[in-house]
């Protein structure tokens, strides 16, 4: 970790927080240059909203340091740090109209008013609410209320902006011309947006960088682009859109064996037959004819997803196969696949599958988050 602060909006040095004997962050080191879209991504009670909440202020790590540009703020309230939250509930004051809530702020700093009613103006031009100033927010939808709180928050001018699951209480249609929204603002404002979800096409929609998160800890990080094509273990594919993990040997450098046969495949450095697992995700597979397959299998199920049809089908050793295409078959075919090398992503092998599916049940059970 580079020990030049300044040139971060935000730096966690071996930061952990307990509560009670529960360790919920473990020596966390994370780095945000500034001006970039960051996502905090991982399922309920895998710490990311604890560490939004040290960026804030609202809590105090136990160990560890956290710096905003390049200051280190063990010492310094919330409401003295350069950053703004806005928060999954919005957090309007009922009371008051759009105006008075987005001027809030810049009322307590005792601005004067005529830069207030200028900043107001910008921030709601921004976000897409002129002409809302006298509304009020009990009369307001969802998504307008969100987007109030989103220019109550940029009005301040904050270094970084905090945005914990602002999007969660939205329907789909709404959901995605808000990710839209942020995207659009975080380029115009050009300061440092931390944004956390559990959603995986919303941090990979939106995202310059995402740090996944489990049990605490940051287990892989970089461009959407790598967390997708090159997952680190199969906690990481699961997670991060739909994914065929197989069991597997490595062969050789750029050889591996599944599903009875060896493929060529893009990676090396790992010892001959060690115990490994491939991804391929649902996309990538090419339907071929029988005679020229790699692998024939049958189709038990259909899923008309919109854009393409999810195909479910199973091989001679009963492994589940998720396939995605344009084409149109029926239930009951066989059909051949081939998978090219770029596409066959080798894994090393970390854990076991009982423990990893009793966290991807928890997940689904969605327990609070930490």
């Amino acid at each position: 970790m580079s020990e030049n602060f300044d040139k971060y909006s935000v730096v966690l040095k071996g930061v952990s927080k307990f509560y009670d004997d529960d360790e919920i962050l473990k020596s966390i080191d994370l780095e945000l240059e500034k001006g970039k879209f960051y996502t905090l991504l991982g399922p309920s009670g895998c710490g990311k909203t604890t560490i939004l909440n040290l960026i804030a202020g609202f809590l105090e790590p136990n160990k560890g340091e956290v710096y905003i540009n390049g200051k280190n703020v063990g010492n310094v309230p919330a409401n003295k740090r350069t950053v703004n939250t806005v928060f999954q509930n919005y957090s309007l004051f009922p009371h008051m109209n759009v105006y008075d809530n987005v001027a809030f702020g810049l009322e307590v700093k005792k601005t004067d008013k005529k830069i207030i009613r200028e900043e107001v103006k910008k921030a709601l031009d921004m976000v897409n609410l002129s002409g809302f100033e006298k509304r009020e927010v009990s009369q307001m939808s969802g998504g307008q209320m969100q987007r109030v709180a989103i220019a109550r928050a940029i009005v301040n001018k904050p270094d970084v902006l905090l945005l914990d699951e602002p999007l969660s209480a939205l329907d789909m249609k709404l959901r995605k011309s808000m990710q839209v929204l942020l995207r659009d603002l975080q380029w115009e404002l050009g300061i440092t947006f931390v944004f956390v979800t559990h959603d995986q096409e919303e941090a990979l929609a939106m995202s310059d960088w995402i740090f996944v998160m489990d049990k605490g800890k940051i287990v892989q990080q970089g461009p959407p682009t790598d967390i997708y094509d090159e997952p680190i273990n199969r906690y990481v594919a699961e997670f991060i859109g739909e994914s065929n993990i197989l069991k597997a040997r490595m062969v050789d450098d750029y050889k591996v064996e599944f599903s009875g046969k060896v493929f060529d495949c893009s990676d090396a450095g790992i010892a001959k037959d060690e115990r490994v697992e491939v991804v391929i995700r649902p996309e990538d597979i090419k339907i071929v004819s029988v005679n020229d397959a790699d692998i024939v299998v049958n189709i038990d199920n259909i899923l008309f997803r919109g854009v393409f049809n999810e195909l479910i089908c199973f091989d001679s050793s009963d492994f589940r196969w998720k396939i995605h295409t344009t084409e149109v078959f029926e239930e009951g075919d066989d059909i051949g696949i081939s998978i090219e090398a770029d596409n066959i992503h080798v894994m090393r092998y970390n854990e076991s599958e009982d423990d990893f599916d009793k966290r991807i049940e928890k997940y689904a059970q969605g327990e609070s988050d930490g």
